[in-house]
């Protein structure tokens, strides 16, 4: 554990749009099977298990985002500088993975009662392909779930839903000059934003729950885009809303507010994605809060999901690291649940 071998093979392979997932399953699945795992699932996601019964099961994304310049390494290559371990990926979350193999490494599972199972997934930075396509295909997941997404040794047990929706303004092009023969999507997207932002600050965000750091529903508008002339009324505009639930009914409200505003300001609303909040019980691990970002553990059904993983929080950033003492500290955390869930 001490020379990061594990992690630095992760690092090592290029997996930004899962472009070498293949070598990173292959070498996984080597390394696994050398501690008695068998493999249940291998194309874009490798899916193993030991022992019988699994009542615990580690999931982690093998796919990295890009990197941009300004990097002082090389981002494929393990670096070590002090306490910081250096690389792409090593924080979301190849840190993750590597403490879950390590932490399986130092495991004596024929002394446990209870199997386990590990799951590596495909296109979580996107789209959730991997996870969706586990879920679509029935899996049937442990009781309880670990996601090393990084957390910075926090073990959280909740997250936030999501309520994303695309919407399209229709208008009438015509002449700036003679605005009466035309309709401006434009302007049908500013008046539609801000009657359903006055809606949501009437009637979403004073609902707080107080487990997740910011305890509100919250909104926003991320992309804006129309009209094709400076002296042309437009006739088409695009917006993107994202919603970040702390409550599930939130979802249904929003969406029906949308569709109220949507027939005066003719508008076509898709939803993109809809993932209901959850907060869990956790008996066998102090509780650190909940997460306000998203993770795979919202699109999986099971009785106890656990976020934790490394620190600090430094994903999709330059010179992306974590320290030594949170690895150490996260495989010590792992093989504590291991021991507990499993014994």
């Amino acid at each position: 554990m001490k020379d990061f071998e594990v992690l630095k093979t992760l690092v090592s392979l290029n997996t930004i749009k899962d472009k070498e997932n293949d070598k990173l399953t292959n070498y996984v699945e080597t390394f696994k099977k050398n501690l008695g795992f068998k493999t249940e699932e291998k194309g874009k996601n490798l899916v193993m298990s030991v022992g019988e019964n699994p009542r615990l099961g580690f999931l982690g994304h093998m796919d990295t985002v890009e990197f941009i310049d300004g990097w002082a390494s090389n981002p494929h290559e393990l670096t070590i500088v002090g306490d910081n371990i250096f690389g792409l990926g090593v924080c979301d979350m190849k840190g993750g993975i590597a403490a879950m193999l390590d932490a399986i490494t130092e495991t004596d599972f024929s002394k446990l009662s209870y199997g386990m199972k590990i799951y590596l997934t495909h296109d979580e930075e996107i789209g959730f392909s991997g996870t969706y396509s586990l879920v679509n295909n029935n899996e049937v997941f442990p009781d309880n779930m670990i996601f090393g997404e990084p957390t910075d040794n926090k073990a959280l047990i909740g997250c936030k839903g999501l309520l994303e929706c695309e919407c399209y303004f229709n208008g009438i092009k015509v002449h700036s000059s003679t605005p009466a023969k035309g309709k401006s999507a434009n302007l049908n997207a500013v008046k539609f934003i801000y009657e359903l932002s006055k809606f949501y600050e009437e009637n979403i965000k004073p609902f707080k729950e107080n487990a997740f750091e910011v305890p509100y529903t919250t909104m926003n508008v991320g992309l804006l885009n129309g009209g094709s002339a400076k002296n042309s009324i437009p006739a088409e505009c695009y917006a993107s809303f994202d919603f970040r639930l702390v409550k599930k009914e939130h979802a249904e409200i929003l969406l029906n507010k949308m569709n109220e505003l949507a027939a005066v300001y003719d508008c076509d609303i898709k939803v993109i994605e809809s993932i209901a909040p959850f907060i869990n019980e956790v008996d066998f691990i102090k509780s650190d809060g909940c997460a306000s970002f998203m993770t795979e553990a919202s699109l999986i059904n099971t009785k106890t999901k656990i976020i934790l993983g490394t620190g600090p929080v430094t994903a999709h950033e330059v010179d992306e690291h974590i320290s030594k003492q949170s690895y150490d500290m996260l495989v010590e955390q792992y093989k504590e649940i291991i021991q507990k869930v499993c014994k």
